[in-house]
């Protein structure tokens, strides 16, 4: 399964460690929605949509990129970490899919370490995360078929979809959408 994530990582790199984590754990293709490049997404089974939560969603740019270039009916799955609240999480970046027939696999977050605004002046907040329990539990989200022929993310798809199967709530949060 050939797999991207169109991402959005700036300030402390907080999302792109976590990405860097998951890709780690299997072929997985990263897109810079800042760079200018010819993107083809269609070349792509799965593709994922990560940013770090800019005022309660995530970055203005993964949302207009998913808008311009995620092609119909495509399996999609969303990564973002956050400071202090999740707000919306991706829920931008969902509706979206949901208007382009894409079925949403499902998503991961994590904290991540925030000095945004008044936040620089107590030396920030989520110190020290995203850490390594964040980052194992993201290549755990990316990672779950013991094949090394798919992603986890198609094991996912098939396996936790199941209601009995979903994990218990935690810090680290993986959680389906329907």
């Amino acid at each position: 399964m050939k797999t991207a994530v169109c991402y959005y990582s700036r300030h402390h790199g907080n999302t792109r460690k976590v990405l860097d984590a998951m890709a780690d754990e299997g072929n997985l293709d990263l897109i810079d929605v800042t760079t200018r490049q010819t993107v083809r997404l269609e070349e792509y089974d799965c593709i994922g949509f990560a940013s770090g939560i800019y005022g309660f969603d995530v970055q203005k740019a993964v949302v207009e990129f998913a808008r311009q270039y995620l092609p119909q009916g495509k399996s999609v799955f969303f990564v973002y970490t956050y400071g202090g609240a999740k707000g919306s999480g991706a829920k931008s970046v969902a509706e979206i899919a949901r208007e382009k027939n894409c079925p949403v696999l499902g998503e991961f977050s994590c904290k991540g370490y925030d000095t945004f605004g008044s936040f620089k002046l107590i030396g920030g907040i989520a110190k020290g995360h995203p850490d390594t329990q964040d980052l194992e539990n993201a290549r755990k989200f990316y990672q779950k078929n013991p094949s090394t022929e798919s992603t986890g993310i198609r094991r996912l798809h098939n396996v936790w979809t199941k209601p009995q199967r979903c994990p218990p709530k935690q810090e680290h949060s993986q959680r389906l959408l329907h």
